[in-house]
């Protein structure tokens, strides 16, 4: 869908994506003097409606595998395919405005997977109220925080900052304007094949989708699991697309981490603890009676997080020059001057003070309601409106420079921040200042990730001819939808799956089929910081070091830590999508084909990504209570206990399902293929 050469777009000036010359200025696509459709029913309504679309798939994904889907670039191909669809005429900034209302979905998830599952992990049971608030006060203020940083981003830096993101997104919108548009069907199509290979495996349970050494190598099996040696692989749509759209280098890696954490680390630990007759930790088994699972859990997952920790703090240091060149833009207090040009209209100044009072106040009283105690509501309203004001620039000019945002790292100091503050104050233990420094992490990680996510709709904006002052306003709308259809979806997720469980040691663990990663390393944070209980800290170290070692060598060290926390069936199955995506984008007789079927790796990946986390959150909702768990008649296993025993979950089971998975494959292939066809065909027209 991306150009060759975006400079050559009929559509784009030639001075888009270049520095400006001395005295000259960009005129975008639509003149300040132009008038179109912009704001309109359509434009707001199907942004809204990709807001609760991609908030429940994201929220899903993210707190399945750790990775949180880019809903910009799958919202604008779906956008620009409707407007083909219904030959809608003049469209262009309608589409910027569905995807900027749209994409607020992708922020607001991003801010609370990291901190809302830490809630229920350490049993604080938030409420939906308590939810909508964090997220939404912290989507306000990465909006208003970032709008007097507009014009210095998207106008005065414009050429110098590359806004890879941005860039592509740009691409695809133009591309709409030239093309049929057709990347909407590949899109479509791969969302109802993820949908229907995931209600086969999630909901009905027509084969078995955890495949298993132990059932599948049979003897040989066996006697490896005795030696705590498990390769495990969860084969299902929604894991098979991420690895996917991450591709095959990181997929490797993250795999590599799994290996070295449970393939090796795990039975060395037995190993070396079998002949105890002393458990390792103390109130815990003794090792040689627990199994691979145990092991990993207890001993082996606190190294993932230690080193998923330093990770992100190495990835802070390493910003630093981003960082501290930022900073100074925090104190800049606002666009200056007031334009006459509609493509440089911001909201009022006295408006944006006014929003960030009330969202002050309103934190404060937020942190009062969940203490009882004044003193902590003022610190709390202190750390999280401080770091947010500080952060923000740095979160905006890291995804205009390198189109990631550290919001991982910058969270992880927010919330510890936060709890050595609060233990300073005197509340080192309880539910109280555990709920409160969550929160106030959701409340920053959601800021953050909002306003470095914005900042590129602007620059697409600036580029395209959009009011800025438009973009702004409905923005404020998407936040609100989004954190209330985040609040409902982890509530769900919590409810119906929840994300601990109770192993067979009677230890309260993370769930493998919702393992929310993310929220386990907040939560073993705020528990170590103000729970009161023993934390393995040698074993947090030793995960520091490696990540250290990892740095060192070259290797990413956050996408190997990332493996070695998460279960080895998550990472397998996400390295099966990366290979798959390898083969694909080498198939064809040429080159220009084989880059044309590469080029479709993304619409392919969201459209699966997408499709099974729909399908997963609808099994979920039927799954509660409330509902009458209708999921258990749709479920064949409750109907036949040979079923069950005879095929389901022995050999028949998951040979089955492993022909499924690279069926899966092949349809990726077919899909690749229609889609480049399409795309060389129309780019003839």
């Amino acid at each position: 869908m991306e150009s060759s050469d975006p400079k050559k777009s009929r559509v784009l000036p030639e001075s888009a994506y270049r520095e400006l010359k001395e005295g000259e200025t960009y005129e975008p696509v639509v003149g300040p003097d132009k008038k179109t459709n912009e704001v309109t029913f359509r434009s707001i309504g199907i942004g809204l409606i990709m807001v609760l679309i991609f908030t429940f798939a994201a929220a899903y994904i993210g707190l399945k595998t750790g990775n949180v889907i880019e809903a910009a670039i799958p919202i604008v191909i779906l956008a620009v395919f409707i407007g083909k669809m219904f030959k809608r005429r003049n469209s262009l900034l309608e589409n910027v405005i569905i995807q900027s209302v749209g994409q607020a979905s992708g922020v607001i998830v991003a801010g609370a997977v990291f901190t809302i599952p830490a809630l229920y992990i350490n049993q604080l049971q938030p409420n939906l109220l308590h939810i909508f608030i964090a997220c939404a006060l912290g989507g306000f203020l990465g909006v208003v925080l970032i709008i007097p940083l507009r014009r210095y981003f998207v106008q005065e830096e414009h050429g110098k900052l590359p806004f890879p993101e941005a860039t592509a997104i740009n691409e695809i919108l133009v591309s709409g304007e030239e093309t049929t548009g057709s990347g909407g069907k590949i899109l479509l199509t791969a969302f109802g094949v993820g949908a229907a290979y995931d209600l086969f495996v999630e909901t009905i349970h027509l084969w078995n989708q955890h495949l298993n050494s132990k059932v599948l190598l049979a003897g040989a099996g066996k006697w490896l699991a005795d030696l705590r040696i498990e390769w495990k692989l969860d084969a299902s749509a929604a894991l098979f697309g991420l690895g996917y759209i991450i591709g095959p280098k990181y997929a490797s890696i993250i795999a590599a981490g799994s290996v070295l954490s449970q393939i090796v680390m795990v039975p060395i630990v037995f190993r070396f603890g079998m002949g105890l007759e002393t458990p390792l930790m103390e109130g815990h088994d003794l090792v040689r009676n627990m199994g691979a699972a145990d092991i990993f859990a207890l001993y082996v997952r606190p190294v993932g997080i230690g080193a998923i920790a330093m990770a992100g703090f190495i990835g802070i240091i390493k910003m630093g020059r981003i960082i501290l060149g930022s900073l100074s833009l925090a104190f800049k207090g606002g666009s200056k001057g007031k334009s006459s040009l509609r493509t440089d209209w911001d909201i009022k100044p006295r408006t944006l003070l006014a929003i960030q009072g009330l969202c002050v106040l309103a934190m404060a009283v937020f942190f009062w309601f969940l203490s009882k105690d004044l003193k902590i509501a003022i610190l709390g309203t202190a750390i999280a409106y401080t770091l947010v004001f500080l952060f923000t620039p740095v979160a905006a000019r890291a995804i205009a420079i390198v189109g990631v945002n550290p919001v991982s790292g910058m969270t992880l100091i927010t919330l510890i921040i936060a709890c050595v503050s609060l233990a300073a104050i005197g509340l080192s233990e309880g539910a109280v200042g555990q709920s409160v420094a969550l929160l106030i992490g959701c409340t920053v990680c959601t800021a953050l990730s909002t306003s470095g996510a914005f900042i590129s709709d602007l620059k697409i904006g600036y580029w395209l001819g959009a009011t800025p002052r438009e973009q702004q306003r409905w923005k404020f709308l998407g936040i609100v939808v989004a954190a209330l259809a985040v609040g409902v979806v982890i509530m769900i997720l919590a409810n119906s799956y929840g994300f601990t469980v109770i192993n067979e040691a009677g230890q309260r663990v993370a769930n493998p089929n919702l393992p929310a990663p993310q929220g386990n390393l907040m939560a073993a944070i705020v528990t170590a910081l103000l729970g009161g209980e023993n934390q393995p800290y040698l074993l947090y170290a030793l995960g520091g070091v490696i990540a250290i070692m990892l740095e060192m060598v070259k290797v990413p060290a956050l996408a190997f830590a990332l493996g070695m926390y998460l279960p080895i069936q998550i990472n397998m199955a996400v390295l099966a999508g990366g290979i798959a995506s390898y083969i694909v984008g080498r198939t064809g007789g040429t080159d220009v084909v084989r880059k044309a079927r590469q080029a479709q790796g993304t619409l392919i990946a969201s459209g699966l990504l997408a499709g099974a986390a729909i399908i997963g959150t609808i099994g979920a909702t039927m799954r509660l209570d409330l509902l009458g768990n209708v999921a258990q008649y749709l479920d064949v296993r409750n109907y036949s206990e040979p079923f069950v025993h005879g095929y389901y979950e022995a050999f028949g089971g998951q040979f089955v399902s492993m022909l499924m998975f690279v069926g899966l494959v092949g349809a990726c292939y077919i899909i690749a293929k229609w889609g480049a066809q399409t795309e060389l065909d129309d780019s003839k027209k």
